[in-house]
């Protein structure tokens, strides 16, 4: 009894969830917010082995209809898994783990039926006292890992540990694209510009993959290295443009108003109407 409770209330909370998303995608279309990234928290506990509960079968037909709403309208859609999905542990235990999120994250891109270039974003993980020992972890790992997964995954550089050009060195290894983000790279730039490194992890993405998607923040005054604004910082983002200018890609805002910095980024890059696509 209490399990079936349990299984009507999650089926409840995801059928919301899916509502919601729908309506967050209409409202992203009629502003022309065209890149989305799903929270993780779609389906609760979707990669805890206590989610026994078939939602992929139950809401088949929901999850098909937002994917095609997405294609149809040229809207790109990822996701990326919490902190504690780490592939390069030294705990069998928890990579395991990371490798049940991971799968519950690929099941929710292919139930929609997207494409290759509907992303999951990892970092590389932790250094564990040995970075080239937990470097080469991730690449011995990530080559067990089945092909729908691994054809998903890209993996973005950190404020402490991973630079781009860490990234760089694990992608020349297993073949998966590198996300720059603008904030981290500042904090851990591993001696490289941001317009080298802009073009370095550009190159890292395969026709499949779609175009290269790159994280963009300012430094939140008075925080920690690496905190996310408030909201847009109008003169860097514009500094941010021209750097990268001469690049193709899908830009994730990593601040914390959302749509508010959202929809004033795209009033500063349509000046320039080469900096923003339509549907």
């Amino acid at each position: 009894m209490l399990k079936s409770y349990a299984e009507d209330r999650l089926m409840s909370t995801v059928k919301s969830n899916l509502e919601c998303l729908e309506n967050i995608l209409k409202f992203n279309l009629e502003r022309l917010i065209l890149h989305f990234r799903i929270t993780s928290d779609l389906v609760p506990f979707g990669g805890h082995p206590l989610c026994t509960a078939d939602w992929r079968s139950h809401f088949q037909y929901e999850l098909r209809a937002i994917g095609e709403f997405a294609k149809s309208n040229r809207m790109r859609l990822s996701m990326h898994p919490g902190q504690y999905t780490l592939i390069n542990s030294p705990q069998e235990r928890i990579f395991e783990n990371a490798l049940m999120d991971l799968e519950y994250h690929e099941s929710v891109l292919s139930g929609m039926g997207l494409d290759t270039d509907a992303k999951i974003q990892i970092h590389v993980g932790g250094v564990y006292g040995d970075k080239p020992a937990a470097i080469s972890r991730f690449v011995d790992r990530f080559s067990t890992m089945s092909s729908h997964l691994t054809r998903r995954i890209v993996i973005e550089n950190d404020e402490r540990s991973y630079s781009v050009e860490d990234c760089l060195k694990i992608s020349g290894k297993t073949g998966t694209p590198v996300v720059v983000d603008s904030l981290h790279h500042r904090a851990n730039s591993g001696g490289l510009s941001l317009k080298h490194s802009m073009r370095s992890a550009c190159s890292t993405w395969r026709r499949e993959d779609g175009i290269p998607i790159v994280d963009y923040s300012s430094q939140q005054a008075g925080k920690r290295l690496g905190s996310h604004a408030l909201s847009i910082d109008k003169k860097d983002f514009r500094s941010f443009l021209n750097v990268t200018k001469e690049h193709d890609f899908d830009l994730m805002l990593e601040i914390k108003d959302k749509e508010r910095s959202a929809l004033e980024a795209l009033k500063i890059a349509s000046a320039d109407a080469r900096l923003v696509r339509t549907p």
